[in-house]
């Protein structure tokens, strides 16, 4: 039920909410379970559709120092960011709340996806404080990433799952650094990126085997009364 849903929430350190991002009822229950979770708890938001080198511009706003227009112009936010990012952000200004840009800037996932991790050893110090430190551990055969390899058949090459591994950790690394005591870190995904207690779930624990987490999962049926077997322990809680 929802109410256990906010109950297992609000008594956690991590909330990873795994959406679609084309699901705007996914987006709707952000926001819901959000508004619950923090009249009960402090809360920290933290998003993948932010990338770490746009925090400046997205402080800015949380401050009021430049307007929407102005973060428009000036950060690389999503196409969908106005009808289903900006509710969050807006609710972190509007209760004075730290909002934290989790993810690579995506440029630097894309050389990870041509040429390995090696590639950003050669980045300046700025550029690798937006990434996770660097070596980042990598299991290749996380079902996640074999998935992913099957899933682009003849075209997949080895790199391919590291540039989702260096988002993943990333993402890790940000929500692990602005952690706070008594205080639930709510963190935007999507669903691939925490399904099964991979992902960004892996990461976390390998840098604190002991962290609580909540991960929400998102699946899309034809009936919605009775969850399909494939989706069966995806996540602590499975919105379909």
């Amino acid at each position: 039920t929802y109410k256990k849903l906010v109950k297992a929430s609000t008594n956690t350190e991590v909330v990873l909410f795994g959406e679609y991002h084309n699901n705007s009822v996914s987006h709707w229950l952000e926001l819901e379970l959000t508004k619950d979770i923090a009249e009960k708890k402090p809360v920290v938001l933290g998003a993948e559709m932010i990338e770490a080198d746009n925090q400046k511009q997205l402080d800015q706003y949380l401050k009021g120092e430049i307007n929407q227009k102005q973060l428009d112009s000036t950060a690389r936010l999503w196409s969908n960011h106005k009808t289903d990012y900006k509710p969050l952000v807006d609710f972190a200004k509007d209760n004075n709340r730290q909002f934290v840009a989790t993810n690579i800037p995506r440029r630097y996932a894309s050389m990870v996806s041509k040429k390995g991790f090696e590639a950003i050893e050669t980045l300046s110090a700025e550029e690798k404080s937006w990434i996770a430190p660097l070596p980042i551990p990598y299991d290749a055969e996380l079902p996640g990433y074999v998935e992913m390899m099957k899933m682009m058949g003849e075209h997949a090459s080895p790199n391919m799952p590291k540039a989702q591994a260096i988002k993943d950790a990333t993402m890790a690394y940000f929500i692990e650094k602005n952690r706070k005591e008594n205080t639930v870190f709510i963190h935007y995904n999507g669903t691939y990126h925490s399904d099964n207690y991979e992902g960004i779930n892996w990461y976390l624990k390998k840098q604190n085997p002991n962290i609580q987490i909540i991960t929400i999962a998102t699946v899309e049926q034809k009936d919605v009364s009775k969850l399909e077997k494939e989706y069966y322990n995806k996540a602590d809680f499975i919105l379909v």
